[in-house]
């Protein structure tokens, strides 16, 4: 039997970033909050058979969105941690008698609900047969500089080979769980697989791809939306 594919959105964080009392997942954007814009990206591909939310143990507001149009392919958990990494993991053995050690688990921010079906479709093409897995990212086009306390620049760092890494984040199952015990520190699925000594794949992905974390960005993102 081939692999499935499963997708796998942490969304229990508050982002405090944004302001106000309304977890930045919840926040309105181009008609629908911003979490179901990231979860219908993710089912958007036919062969996605679940896509499972971590949520905050104390989350009200998921269950009084509007998830009709995604039937039985959409499983709320409610065991999410402090931390992305604690959330992705405790998800992913909250749905260990389900998944297979080597069906493939695609990580999604709750956060970046402009994922296209183009760039989903040529993460999965590229990494579906691949031995590691890999993640979207884009190529880095801004100059780097490195700054001291006083907010001074003290030297320009090189770009080249840069990439800057967005999601979702595809890899199997129990190499994603052994990475992520690994790793307690790990701000991403690829670092996390990293620690294992594994080198992910990059595939190209796309400026519309944005994740949403300060008040400027939610602008962008309803004009990207909306078009």
């Amino acid at each position: 039997m081939s692999e499935r594919l499963y997708g796998l959105t942490p969304a229990a964080g508050t982002g405090a970033r944004l302001g106000g009392d309304t977890p930045k997942q919840y926040l309105p954007l181009a008609g629908a909050a911003m979490i179901v814009h990231a979860v219908r990206a993710l089912l958007s591909h036919p062969d996605i058979e679940t896509v499972f939310v971590v949520l905050s143990p104390e989350d009200t507001r998921f269950a009084e969105l509007d998830w009709s149009d995604c039937g039985e392919r959409l499983a709320p958990l409610y065991c999410g941690g402090p931390t992305r990494r604690d959330s992705v993991r405790n998800g992913l053995v909250a749905v260990r008698d389900v998944v297979d050690a080597d069906d493939w688990i695609l990580v999604h921010d709750a956060a970046r609900p402009g994922l296209s079906r183009d760039d989903l479709a040529r993460l999965v093409d590229a990494v579906r047969d691949d031995e590691v897995g890999g993640i979207l990212a884009v190529p880095l086009a801004d100059t780097l500089k490195r700054a001291d306390a006083e907010q001074r620049i003290v030297a320009t760092a090189p770009r080249e080979g840069l990439w800057r890494a967005q999601t979702p984040q595809m890899f199997r199952y129990g190499t994603l769980l052994r990475g992520l015990d690994a790793a307690p520190d790990a701000t991403d699925e690829a670092s996390a697989v990293e620690a294992l000594g594994l080198r992910p794949r990059l595939v190209l992905g796309s400026a519309r791809n944005m994740k949403i974390t300060y008040p400027g960005d939610m602008a962008a993102a309803e004009r990207l939306l909306t078009k």
